[in-house]
């Protein structure tokens, strides 16, 4: 598998700057499928047997890694008083500097994929226009034609590459993302996260991630997995896991996948994105 060539500028930062587009897509995730993420000394914020996850999928046309592509599996939100933030299952990224940054730096559990991309035409019920051109041409009919996006994401495994995901894009790509005109204003907003408590680094650790962009509400992704068929979905999701135990990296991927098949809540295209993300911080837990 091909990744980006390395050129990194990460010993230039921090805050490392990120500029390019995602989709922010928030799920119902089940709290027992996310418990097992989270590390004792957190506490899952829950209601009604579930918390807040999803994904963050982004294409990044610079950053101190080049381009590339990068897909976030968001466990749930931790508290830790006085701050709760996201938690990172899952990281997938087609670039080894952002790998090794994302591991070594970090302390995020990052993992080398490919990102395939295509681009599918689909063709709706044609209609009949009701406009006053239709008054002069009586038969004219219309059909309306969409661009979808379709990514199919594979991790490296060894000396092989596996398929982890396919994400489908229902949402038109249209040319308004190469401009200004029909965007909504720049806003700008701080997710925060928490990371750590993995092999590469053991700590607990915190950084900031503060966004600059022109949000839009879009309609949710549809993700698929060959990884977790529907029957093992029920017999794994209802399997108890405490927050200290400690997961296999195939019981890692495979409660990934189900975070990212959990149930869609919310989706934000992010335009014109500017992401700057500060060096981490040790976190000191506080008592549960």
């Amino acid at each position: 598998m091909k990744v980006k060539e390395r050129s990194s500028r990460y010993h230039f930062g921090p805050p490392w700057l990120f500029r390019g587009s995602a989709l922010y897509q928030l799920h119902l995730v089940k709290a027992e499928i996310a418990r097992a993420f989270i590390p004792k000394e957190l506490r899952l914020v829950e209601a009604f047997g579930y918390t807040l996850g999803g994904f963050f999928l982004a294409q990044y046309e610079d950053s101190p890694a080049g381009k590339f592509d990068e897909l976030v599996v968001i466990a749930g939100i931790v508290w830790n008083p006085p701050s709760s933030c996201a938690w990172a299952a899952r990281v997938l990224v087609n670039s080894d500097d952002a790998c090794h940054h994302g591991r070594k730096e970090i302390g995020l559990p990052s993992h080398i994929a490919s990102f395939s991309k295509k681009i599918v035409t689909v063709t709706e019920k044609p209609y009949r226009s009701q406009s006053f051109l239709n008054k002069i041409f009586m038969n004219s009919t219309f059909a309306n034609q969409m661009e979808h996006s379709e990514i199919e994401v594979s991790q490296a495994k060894r000396s092989s590459i596996m398929p982890f995901c396919n994400i489908s894009l229902p949402f038109s790509v249209t040319k308004s993302e190469n401009g200004d005109k029909g965007m909504m204003p720049k806003i700008r907003m701080s997710l925060p996260s928490f990371s750590g408590q993995t092999e590469d680094y053991p700590h607990l650790l915190k950084y900031s991630c503060e966004i600059e962009c022109r949000v839009s509400t879009v309609p949710p992704a549809k993700v698929n997995s060959s990884i977790v068929e529907k029957e093992s979905q029920r017999s794994f999701g209802n399997k108890t896991y405490g927050n200290s135990d400690i997961l296999s990296d195939e019981e890692a991927e495979k409660r990934s996948i189900l975070v990212l098949l959990s149930k869609p809540i919310l989706a934000l295209k992010f335009s014109f994105l500017k992401m700057r993300v500060g060096a981490p911080s040790i976190v000191v837990p506080m008592s549960r």
